[in-house]
């Protein structure tokens, strides 16, 4: 697949500077700005068309900018969706992830998952690999099989070194950098 309408708005995104750290502003990333439904249908697509779903009982995304990548692929598979949510809700058999991404550190939570569920893992992107580390991390603790890990927008040169890492392959759609005040998509 193309992802021309996703390329395109990806080299339109406004670009804003933490620190050092040169941070694009995108509807799939952030939910800023609006988001255009065929580049929302597009990207949903493609997600289709990167996995098999082959032994897959439940997706996993996480809040914020997951859900409505999840929703839309939970629609088009008729698999139900988890969301790992940054709010505490006190059920029981809820885990605690430690979130710590290259800017923040938080707390996230899981519900609803158990050991020998077999779940496909999607969000919106890949930058410093904090957030998926410790989702991994979680899961593989709570024996919940990790078939996939499928992530639309790639922003980091360590994937390579990521995927070793977690000892998991990541499925990206897009691989974007930050050159001179602009997105390129490579």
């Amino acid at each position: 697949m193309e992802l021309e309408k996703l390329k395109k708005s990806l080299e339109e995104s406004p670009i804003v500077k933490y620190g050092e750290y040169n941070y694009f502003i995108h509807p799939i990333t952030d939910g800023v700005l609006e988001m255009p439904p065929e580049v929302l249908e597009e990207v949903t697509e493609a997600i289709m068309q990167t996995s098999s779903f082959e032994g897959c009982n439940k997706l996993v995304t996480a809040e914020a900018m997951g859900i409505p990548l999840g929703i839309a692929v939970s629609l088009k598979s008729g698999l139900p969706l988890n969301i790992i949510r940054k709010k505490s809700y006190g059920l029981e058999g809820e885990h605690k992830i430690k979130q710590i991404t290259g800017y923040s550190k938080s707390d996230m939570y899981i519900n609803a998952l158990e050991a020998g569920d077999r779940i496909i893992l999607i969000d919106d992107v890949l930058s410093t690999g904090g957030t998926l580390k410790c989702i991994l991390e979680t899961l593989r603790d709570m024996d919940v099989e990790v078939l996939e890990v499928i992530i639309a927008i790639e922003k980091t040169d360590r994937k390579k070194e990521l995927e070793r890492e977690l000892g998991i392959e990541i499925k990206t759609l897009v691989k974007v950098e930050v050159v001179e005040g602009k997105v390129v998509v490579e």
